[in-house]
């Protein structure tokens, strides 16, 4: 009976161990796909007024007295800022270059928003591709978080996380703040999810040429340059003959009866 008592508690204890080992792994494994892959996400590190690690100022127009970019510091425990101020129309941004690998990513941040102007885009997160865009802000808002999904091709790819006042061909002017900006790789977006992008698609749909086999191209080609040819020939201006001094010689009869008269 002790016997069996025994076998049975190290057994238990046996289990147990496989139990806390594979719960130990399975929340590693989270963690490392919870990752945040930005540098400095939470703008814990700077110096100065506006620099901030990891992070650069950019914006369409870059004159003094435009934009405003600022580094609110983090204190009574509550993470860093960073601030946008836009005097005069403009699409500014802080912005992370970053190199990702194939897959499914989630983007987001916090944002706080004072006197966005309601025309155009207003607060955002995007990338520098054009259409790659979260929901956006204008006006005044509390802090409210901004997020898309993306998925990148088999390739990987090389973009720019921006937290952005105004966009691709909308200028604006206001005040915003982010906070908390996270980027994190993830097996898919939910089900319902909003703002979800293809980025090689995008890409593709942005870069492509003309679209045919190489034979449609140069057929197009020769008669492009047919009808290029018959133009030039019915605007031409016709020739001239020009007669050989034989040719304006009259007849040997002419000549004689011009011959005759003259006696």
């Amino acid at each position: 009976m002790n016997r069996s008592i025994s076998h049975f508690l190290r057994l238990a204890g046996f289990c147990l161990v496989i139990a806390l080992f594979i719960g130990v792994a399975g929340f590693s494994l989270r963690a490392g796909a919870e990752e945040n892959l930005l540098h400095n996400g939470d703008f814990h590190q700077g110096s100065g007024d506006a620099s901030v690690d990891g992070w650069e100022t950019d914006g369409w127009i870059q004159s003094q007295g435009t934009t405003d970019y600022h580094w609110i510091r983090p204190e009574n425990g509550q993470p860093g800022e960073l601030e946008l101020f836009t005097h005069k129309d403009n699409d500014a941004r802080w912005k992370q270059p970053i190199q990702l690998a194939p897959g499914w990513y989630e983007a987001s941040v916090e944002a706080k928003t004072e006197k966005v102007l309601p025309f155009f885009t207003g607060v955002n997160l995007s990338t520098l591709d054009n259409g790659v865009v979260s929901s956006d802000l204008k006006g005044d808002n509390d802090w409210t978080e901004l997020s898309f999904y993306l998925k990148v091709g088999p390739r990987g790819a090389d973009v720019d996380y921006c937290l952005r006042l105004g966009g691709y061909m909308n200028l604006t002017r206001g005040h915003a703040y982010f906070r908390n900006a996270r980027l994190v790789k993830i097996d898919g977006p939910p089900a319902g999810a909003e703002h979800v992008y293809d980025l090689d698609a995008i890409r593709k749909a942005q870069f492509s040429g003309p679209i045919g086999s190489p034979w449609s191209l140069a057929g197009v080609l020769l008669l492009l340059l047919g009808m290029s040819g018959i133009g030039w020939w019915l605007l031409a201006e016709p020739e001239v003959a020009v007669p050989s001094k034989e040719e304006a010689r009259p007849p040997e009869k002419t000549r004689k009866k011009v011959k005759a008269r003259g006696r």
